[in-house]
């Protein structure tokens, strides 16, 4: 196996989470009978980029289907963090009416919505139907397809390059990442900007995010890493903040290498800097991560076989994807869990791939008065904490399983 983008031979393995379903493979009943298919779920660290990556067992075709199960809009945390990104790069870059963004990976239209209202010309680039058609049904014109240099071609030739070229948690989900930015170069206007926002590598290393690992992300970046691919296609990094999204995200600023026309700030070499301090670009930095998710494994297994015994009940709370990495793993079933409730329409009804476990409505958290909900999606716990407070009106806890568990 090679590297996806320096094409250097693959030998450190980083960590293997045995084999897996799709995360986002949301199961009917009709179909729990049926064979389900599991990939292996192994990742590899290239010691030339250090790219952090999986093997392409499932196609992308596959996972981004007419029926993806995820939709951006359903967290109130991340519509409003959406909100505040519009109303700050609308200043910082001087969009007006004659402006023209892009967003790649547009989803349900979460974050083009607030350029429309600012009466921006946008278009959303998004390979799934029904979270397309979600976005469409607020006016926002999107194309259905996968971003890359032919798509990139495409809306050049239409005269569509983008005066702002937006991804947000994009990068983990391509698996020709050299396509990928070859297409940015060829999209953006000679003077435009591109901005990403990707879950950063140091933040699931020494969070131990290993959940977030799943067939979906193809690769796991640090800031160094990222800015070698954009260089390597005539981009330039000029600009770098720190993020609380995702556990700890980067988002970056980017231009033509040849434009002179943007400030390029102290932030992308101390952060730099800061990942080589961390010893990120050294062997030794990727050799225990293994370690770390195990001791989440045996921790959460054995509190729950306790409260089984105990005669107590587990339930938990959204279906996401960190979710299913965490509970295949593990190989927690329904006897521990009885069910994880989602504020998803589109998810409740439906049963998580692998463990088999329903999604239902919030509802059945009161009917069934849980005496412990495990909160899956950690990253937006607050959230979830204060809209279950009333939980604690019978006494129940929460728990939180990474980066260590944790009773509150």
């Amino acid at each position: 196996m090679k590297c996806r983008f320096c094409q250097h031979e693959l030998k450190h393995e980083f960590i293997d989470l045995v084999n897996s379903p799709p995360s986002n493979s949301f199961l009917t009943e009709e179909q729990l009978n049926e064979p389900e298919s599991f990939y292996p779920l192994k990742l590899f660290v290239c010691e030339n980029c250090w790219l952090v990556q999986i093997d392409e067992y499932k196609q992308a075709d596959e996972i981004f289907s007419k029926n993806y199960a995820y939709f951006s809009s359903y967290s109130t945390i991340w519509l409003e963090h959406a909100r505040q990104y519009a109303d700050m790069i609308t200043e910082k870059i001087g969009l007006t009416g004659s402006s023209f963004v892009i967003e790649i990976a547009s989803n349900d239209g979460y974050l083009l919505q607030y350029f429309q209202q600012k009466k921006i010309p946008c278009l959303g680039i998004e390979p799934s139907e029904n979270t397309a058609d979600a976005a469409k049904q607020k006016g926002i014109p999107v194309m259905i397809d996968f971003f890359g240099e032919r798509l990139a071609t495409q809306l050049a030739a239409e005269g569509k390059k983008a005066d702002l070229l937006i991804g947000n948690n994009v990068l983990a989900h391509v698996p020709d990442i050299n396509d990928f930015v070859r297409g940015l170069k060829i999209a953006l206007k000679p003077g435009g900007v591109i901005t990403m926002e990707f879950p950063h590598l140091m933040r699931l290393v020494e969070q131990n995010q290993f959940d977030t690992i799943y067939h979906e992300h193809f690769s796991y970046y640090s800031l160094h890493t990222v800015k070698r691919i954009f260089i390597a296609h005539g981009l330039e990094i000029f600009d770098s903040e720190s993020l609380s999204t995702h556990g700890g995200s980067l988002r970056i600023y980017a231009k033509h290498q040849e434009d002179t026309s943007h400030v390029r700030y102290a932030s992308v070499a101390a952060m730099e800097n800061e990942e080589i301090r961390r010893g990120m670009l050294t062997p030794e930095y990727y050799r225990s991560f293994q370690q770390k998710a195990d001791e989440v494994k045996y921790s959460l297994v054995s509190f729950l076989i306790e409260q089984r015994r105990a005669g107590k009940k587990v339930t938990a709370y959204g279906a996401a994807a960190k979710g299913n990495t965490l509970l295949n793993y593990c190989g927690i079933k329904k006897d521990l869990i009885l069910f994880v409730a989602d504020a998803s329409p589109y998810k409740q009804g439906k049963y998580l791939p692998g463990s088999h476990i329903p999604v239902v409505n919030e509802e059945m958290i009161l009917e069934t008065k849980s005496n412990f909900i495990l909160i899956l999606p950690w990253n937006i716990k607050d959230e979830i904490m204060s809209q279950l407070s009333y939980i604690k009106k019978w006494g129940a806890k929460f728990v939180i399983p990474i980066p260590v568990l944790e009773i509150c």
